[in-house]
């Protein structure tokens, strides 16, 4: 007989999403729910599929959680595994650390929450002997490898690894029990189950290392479809690993090009092709789209002047699509150029001397750079990575994109009495 489990990590139950919450209420209360929500899907998907156990490789919660709703909500899920005779095995992330949920919360027989100190469980099925060994994280932060602290592997059983690590380094995701996946396939393990970096990745070799990313995207940062893995381990020890759809939200970047377009209802209806096509592609119940509008179009400077009409508009079209919504739009469009325009022309004349004397000028690099990292230090981290990328490059590229913007933003509301067209 196969022994099967689904593998998840960084469910980040209850997530709080403050940045969108500022933007859109009703858009934060659903991807604020749709944590819970994947959680129920993945644990549908063990009672489906009849597995053996569910193995959670840390950050379940999110961080110095308080609200004991939510652990009732994850004592009534597992209560269902435990029902139907399905184990469950936890490790504790960096998050789980912080959590008093952690501390309070009495789990089912069936659950096994796995200590800091390193412990094994070994589990005889039908012809194959599995061992699950696990290691939590004791406090937040764990700058060294915990590979150390794991037993040795169980002589002819099929020995499973979980850990919360950043792996070989994450530019997005802080260094947490790193190590390397050349020291993961000399363990002696058959299987890794990672968690920590909130992107898929699977290694077939010498061990099979999976790293199933969150099962729910919390915002544009983590955009596409989110899941979990199903493992299949069969008698002769061969690992299958399947990919299952676990997000109910899903954010995703959706291009609209307005290049030549004259007119307001033209660009609605180039959004509105776009949004659609975007809407078939989603796997996912809802999708939650960033209209980033690109091309050269007379419409520019009415676009930049009057962005509130814009999103309203963006919102509706969502709406008659259904499930569909807008995260905010990025106007990345341009005045088309005309020859002779600069000459005599004031406004013009303004942007070639922005371009070359202001924003190209180094004591305005420096100054706005400044500005922008005392900004940045005081935001919470998800707005922080949402407005300025996560490295010193996406900060670096931000800042150039901001300062572009702020440049066709001036000049917009100097055209705004010239601007065309009417809805």
């Amino acid at each position: 007989m196969p022994y099967r489990f689904v593998h998840t990590a960084d469910v980040h139950l209850d997530s709080p999403l403050r940045t969108l919450a500022l933007r859109d209420p009703a858009l934060a209360d659903l991807v604020g729910g749709a944590t819970r929500r994947s959680f129920v899907a993945i644990v549908d998907l063990c009672l489906a599929e009849a597995v053996d156990a569910l193995l959670i490789a840390g950050d379940l919660y999110d961080g110095e959680q308080t609200s004991m709703k939510t652990a009732r909500f994850l004592a009534d899920q597992l209560a269902r595994l435990h029902e139907a005779g399905i184990a469950t095995f936890i490790i504790r992330g960096n998050h789980d650390a912080e959590s008093r949920i952690t501390r309070e919360l009495t789990f089912p027989e069936s659950v096994k929450v796995f200590s800091g100190r390193g412990e094994t469980v070994t589990r005889a099925a039908a012809g194959l002997d599995v061992a699950v060994h696990g290691i939590s994280f004791a406090q937040k932060h764990a700058p060294e490898s915990l590979l150390p602290k794991f037993r040795a592997p169980v002589e002819g059983a099929v020995n499973i690894g979980m850990l919360h690590t950043s792996l070989g380094g994450s530019p997005v995701h802080d260094r947490y029990a790193p190590c390397a996946p050349a020291e993961l396939h000399g363990t002696g393990f058959g299987y890794w189950a990672l968690g920590h970096v909130h992107q898929r990745s699977v290694e077939q070799g010498r061990a099979t290392i999976v790293m199933p990313g969150a099962p729910q995207g919390r915002d544009i940062n983590e955009a596409g479809p989110k899941s979990a893995s199903l493992v299949t381990i069969d008698d002769s020890r061969a690992i299958r690993v399947e990919e299952r759809l676990t997000s109910v939200a899903e954010f995703r970047r959706v291009a609209v090009d307005l290049t030549a377009a004259e007119g307001w209802r033209d660009a609605l209806s180039r959004i509105e092709s776009a949004l659609e096509a975007e809407r078939a592609a989603t796997a996912s119940e809802h999708l939650v789209a960033r209209l980033v509008l690109t091309g050269a179009t007379p419409l520019a400077w009415r676009l930049r002047s009057d962005p509130d009409a814009l999103e309203e508009e963006a919102r509706r079209i969502g709406v008659d699509l259904g499930k569909a919504w807008l995260d905010k739009i990025v106007i990345a469009c341009r005045e088309p150029s005309a020859p002779g325009r600069v000459a005599g022309d004031p406004v013009a004349e303004l942007r070639l001397l922005m371009e070359a004397e202001v924003v190209g000028s180094k004591a305005f690099r420096d100054e706005f750079q400044a500005i922008a990292a005392e900004l940045r230090n005081s935001l919470p981290p998800a707005a922080r990575e949402d407005l300025f990328g996560v490295d010193a490059e996406a900060f670096a590229e931000a800042l150039g994109t901001f300062a572009g913007e702020g440049v066709e933003n001036v000049l917009a509301h100097l055209r705004a009495g010239d601007r065309d067209g009417t809805p």
